[in-house]
């Protein structure tokens, strides 16, 4: 089962780049993140005839989730529990069946948090002791769970080319490492860290100063895994290439193969 996660910044915006990759690309599933679009006026049908079922959790002109997956879903629910009050959409969850293996899917697009210090960057930090709680209560299912998505989470300094200049940023700021380093401790594998221990591998660029063409990058989109989940991973990429191609999102896919 080939999953992939993909913030595509717009999904009117970048339709023709994510048709493409669909069609090229063949994910079993795909998770995706920043569809900018209400439930009603995402293109679904696109993708349905592209044989996914399509599943999303929007919200018009911001954040947004999605996900595709050529399998049954099963069990779709939206939005992180713990604060009623929370209208952005930044959560989605679906059991996918595989051939062999049903896998708890949660897609997720973690708040950006800046400016911080702030209320945007109090906001990101209570979004992710929502998520711990959240994850307690997934993992205590003993199933394979994958949680991957957009985590505006540079998790140490070598998964940024500077990281001099994203030490006061929420996504790199001790208390932002720290929550995530606690969602780690609970069980999860980071799955491209499992798989590649090499600096120099990152899934965004800014759109801004020649980052892509200098490869001026960080690595903020992740998988984590459940041990049962783990337990079936076979491999984990980032898909560098689709960042050089026409109207790209500042985004790239990044891919977990689970023998499920």
């Amino acid at each position: 089962m080939k999953i992939a996660t993909f913030n595509i910044n717009g999904v009117k915006a970048r339709i023709g780049a994510l048709s493409d990759w669909l069609d090229e690309a063949q994910p079993d599933v795909a998770l995706l993140q920043e569809i900018k679009s209400v439930d009603e006026g995402f293109p679904r049908e696109m993708f349905e005839d592209k044989g996914y079922n399509v599943e999303t959790h929007g919200q018009k002109g911001f954040n947004g989730v999605a996900i595709l997956s050529k399998l049954p879903l099963e069990d779709v629910t939206r939005g992180l529990p713990g604060d009623d009050s929370d209208e952005q959409a930044r959560w989605i969850e679906a059991t996918v069946m595989g051939d062999t293996t049903p896998v708890r899917l949660c897609g997720l697009y973690l708040p950006n948090g800046n400016p911080a210090p702030g209320p945007k960057y109090d906001y990101k930090l209570a979004w992710m002791d929502r998520l711990h709680a959240h994850a307690q209560t997934l993992l205590a299912q003993e199933t394979p769970l994958v949680m991957a998505g957009d985590y505006n989470i540079i998790p140490q300094d070598e998964d940024a080319a500077r990281p001099e200049v994203w030490q006061e940023d929420a996504l790199a700021r001790p208390d932002s490492r720290a929550a995530f380093r606690r969602l780690l401790s609970l069980g999860f594998t980071e799955a491209f860290r499992a798989r590649n221990q090499a600096p120099g591998m990152y899934s965004f660029w800014d759109y801004q100063a020649g980052a892509w063409d200098r490869n001026d990058g960080i690595r903020i989109d992740h998988h984590l895994l459940s041990p049962e989940a783990a337990d079936l991973l076979r491999d984990c990429w980032i898909e560098k290439d689709v960042r050089g191609r026409e109207k790209p999102s500042d985004h790239v896919p990044v891919w977990i193969d689970l023998a499920a």
